[in-house]
């Protein structure tokens, strides 16, 4: 790794510790709040500082003692109910007051849909720089950089990417690609209650939340995912992977392609472009294996179903079957419906 010179700039000596942004929705904790806690613990402890975690919302203060049992040192506590929808700006505002405030050299955001909007305007705002959908976070000791990795060039490469001269190193980290630490319920840890304002004006008011059709599955969080791509033909064809979903008590996802044909919703969408899963089991069926839509699944199990025996899906696969995926769906459909087999037992 080439040598990085240390920053001279000496207003960088004023921020110190770890920070974490907790996600919560309408008062539940995202899993990547957790995973990123635990990652966050690891580079504190690398680094000799506090870990703090930071939650915004209403009423959220009962969360305090979950994020503490799972690593962090304190609890940045803002709770006012004009926090209680998530808004970027407002959080915006926020985020960037209490980085003013207290200093943090390193702030980890998970790379959610919300935290995709918010942590570009809070790095805007503070002037300093972002490395989005990081897979490797570690800590140069001696310099008390944030090494921050993430794939490049369409995954053929991978960047390690430094903020030497301004701080604090902000970095998002998509779900599922860190593990939470077990809880340690006794774990001691602090709770401040952070002195914040209201902005004024956001320019934007929130009418109305409405979820679209299927947004209430969340495949981050399936344990079983039918994914289909290109090969499935046309969008009529899909219904076949809805019907082995539920026969499977799983979901649907999408490759890219489906998406922008307009035949699936984005909120399905897997890849470097969609969300990253972790399912038990993955079939792919009639995808390509692109390294875009592989660098988004890091499931237990994948099958992969493809007419071509040269697809790079198979490279990835545990197991491959060379066939018509529609076909496949179909007769595994039948054989289902007629009790000539019983669906693979996957949950515990």
């Amino acid at each position: 790794m080439t040598s990085i010179r240390k920053s001279e700039n000496p207003h960088n000596t004023q921020y110190q510790g770890v920070w974490v942004y907790c996600e919560q929705y309408r008062g539940q904790l995202r899993p990547v709040s957790l995973e990123l806690l635990g990652q966050g613990r690891q580079l504190a402890d690398e680094l000799n500082c506090t870990l703090t975690a930071v939650l915004l919302g209403a009423r959220v203060a009962v969360h305090s003692s979950i994020l503490i049992s799972h690593g962090a040192d304190e609890v940045l506590l803002a709770e006012e109910d004009y926090l209680a929808e998530l808004s970027d700006l407002v959080y915006c505002h926020v985020l960037v007051d209490l980085v003013q405030q207290y200093k943090p050299s390193i702030f980890l955001l998970g790379a959610t849909s919300f935290g995709r909007s918010l942590a570009p305007r809070v790095a805007a705002a503070l002037g300093t720089g972002l490395t989005a959908d990081c897979t490797i976070l570690a800590a140069d000791k001696e310099q008390g950089l944030l090494l921050q990795t993430r794939p490049a060039f369409g995954g053929n490469l991978m960047a390690t990417i430094v903020t030497p001269q301004h701080r604090p190193q902000m970095a998002t980290v998509r779900p599922h690609v860190f593990s939470p630490l077990a809880a340690e319920t006794y774990r001691e840890g602090r709770v401040t209650r952070a002195i914040i304002t209201q902005p004024t004006a956001v320019g934007i008011k929130l009418l109305e939340l409405v979820n679209k059709e299927g947004e209430s599955i969340n495949i981050g969080d399936t344990d079983i995912l039918i994914a289909v791509g290109r090969g499935i033909g046309s969008a009529k064809n899909i219904v076949l992977a809805e019907k082995l979903a539920s026969l499977l008590c799983g979901a649907v996802a999408v490759s890219r392609p489906i998406v922008d044909n307009g035949w699936y919703g984005y909120s399905h969408q897997v890849g470097q472009t969609g969300k990253t899963v972790a399912p038990k089991l993955y079939i792919a069926c009639g995808i390509s294996g692109a390294i875009q839509h592989i660098s988004g699944i890091a499931a237990e199990t994948l099958v992969a179903i493809n007419s071509d025996p040269e697809a790079s899906i198979f490279d990835y696969s545990h197991y491959a079957i060379v066939g018509d995926c529609v076909e496949f769906l179909t007769t595994f459909i039948e054989m289902i419906n007629n009790k000539m087999m019983q669906p693979l037992s996957i949950l515990p």
